[in-house]
């Protein structure tokens, strides 16, 4: 048999395994192997490959210290605040515990960078406030799944690292340049919570009060300067992402470590909760950690990165192979073949559409981007707007059947079946798709923050 039926019947082999619920890491490994094999590659090569990965990337640093950022924060109580604090300013809407919840969502995403972080927090706290409050569970569950999506788009993302590691562009410019694209798809999805509570009736209202905004705003202050010191460290120049990432892990770390023995020191705990929150807010603290968690927070972390680094790593050795077997030129040759500016977006991000509906994002990113990002950039399209249109689109990914990793982590926070999450994700994923849209039709939204040169 020739070498092109070889890896034909190794692809067939590998999508078996991943249709039968195979790890993601795994199926690309094993095709990358036999492919390998077939084409005469050492297995020398694909050490180099892995180990270049890992010694040359320092931007990839920031994966893990991210995704540390935000265990630390989840543990110590800032994710809470935050979220009261959105309840405080939307509450009074029909729906305004949901629209809180995404717009907490936005929030916790302004320091974590990571999607599955996003949902698994904001739907593990608020999900069950939302179902006392009259909501449907599954709306509920369904929200908490689309708010994620937001997670690897407002900054600091994990996925615009990598993007930026592959397709070597500042970070620092990607991170920038996702803020009002975030910002978008989390008032496009409140905007599509809001219609939806109206026409079912769902949410207790409360008054719109001030004070009230006030005191939580001033409650969550240590999570708004964990957002600022990220941005503004970036922004200003003063640090790297990967800098940026190591100093937002000191703060949340000291503050994690300082609070417990205030939160103690109080009598809190042991307290009726009205009376303990009482108490909790007129001293602004949050409740901390102890040093004795702070193993077990890390090794959470660390299962997290051990499950990204290699997947990294393993694809960009199956990018080497593609190129060896001409298919970035096959691609190429397609998205070209569709004609000028708007036809090569739309297809790109067609592409990346689909691909997101069968592939977790970092596969998507990693495999896709070095194939498309030349083409657009060769028709006209500016390198950082192209990022976030593909990134955006990969982030709609992770509620798009039958992947759908949110919907997921979601059903398993929750409790809600997988299939039962989809009757009110619909509605949300129109709303993504066309903030989707409008960021690809405008340029503007993703350069216009970004500092001149």
């Amino acid at each position: 048999m020739t070498d092109g039926t070889w890896i034909t019947l190794i692809s067939l082999g590998v999508t078996v395994l991943f249709m039968f619920g195979v790890p993601v890491f795994l199926v690309i490994a094993y095709w990358v192997l036999g492919s390998s094999f077939v084409l005469g590659m050492t297995l020398d090569n694909i050490g180099a490959a892995l180990s270049d990965v890992f010694t040359d990337g320092f931007a990839l640093l920031a994966m893990p210290l991210f995704i540390l950022t935000g265990d630390l924060i989840n543990r110590s109580g800032i994710a809470r605040r935050l979220s009261d604090f959105a309840y405080a300013c939307l509450g009074w809407l029909r729906g305004g515990l949901a629209m809180a919840s995404l717009g907490a969502c936005g929030l916790f995403a302004a320091i974590s960078g990571s999607n599955s972080a996003t949902t698994a927090t904001i739907g593990s706290m608020l999900h069950p406030e939302m179902t006392k409050g009259g909501y449907d569970a599954r709306f509920s569950a369904a929200t908490a799944a689309a708010g994620g999506t937001v997670g690897i788009i407002i900054p600091p993302s994990i996925i615009f690292i990598v993007y930026g590691f592959l397709m070597n562009l500042p970070i620092s410019d990607l991170f920038v340049a996702g803020i009002i694209p975030g910002t978008l798809m989390v008032g496009g999805m409140m905007l599509t919570c809001w219609v939806i509570c109206m026409v079912n009736g769902w949410g207790h209202l409360i008054p719109l009060q001030m004070s009230r905004v006030g005191k939580t705003a001033v409650g969550a202050w240590l999570g708004f300067f964990a957002i600022g010191l990220v941005l503004w460290g970036i922004y200003t120049g003063k640090f790297s992402p990967t800098e940026a990432a190591g100093v937002t892990v000191g703060f949340c770390l000291i503050v994690g470590l300082v609070s417990l023995p205030l939160y103690r020191l109080m009598g809190l705990q042991g307290q009726d909760r009205p009376v303990a929150e009482k108490r909790y807010r007129e001293m602004l603290v949050v409740e901390g950690f102890s040093l004795t968690e702070i193993p077990s927070i890390t090794m959470r972390s660390a299962q997290i990165t051990g499950i990204l680094a290699p997947l990294i790593a393993i694809s960009v050795v199956m990018q080497q192979i593609l190129s060896l077997l001409g298919a970035q030129e096959v691609i190429g040759e397609f998205v070209r073949g569709m004609g000028g500016y708007h036809a090569v977006l739309f297809t790109s991000m067609a592409i990346v559409f689909v691909s997101g509906m069968i592939l977790e994002s970092l596969p998507v990113t990693i495999i896709l981007a070095p194939i498309l990002a030349p083409i657009a950039h060769s028709v006209g399209v500016e390198p950082v707007h192209f990022a976030v249109i593909f990134l955006v689109g990969a982030s709609i990914g992770f509620i798009t059947p039958p992947y759908g990793l949110n919907l997921y982590v979601a059903s398993g926070v929750t409790g809600v079946p997988y299939f039962r999450l989809l009757r009110y994700i619909v509605a949300y994923l129109g709303a993504l798709l066309a903030v989707w849209m409008i960021v690809a039709l405008t340029p503007e939204l993703s350069t216009m923050l970004l500092p001149t040169r």
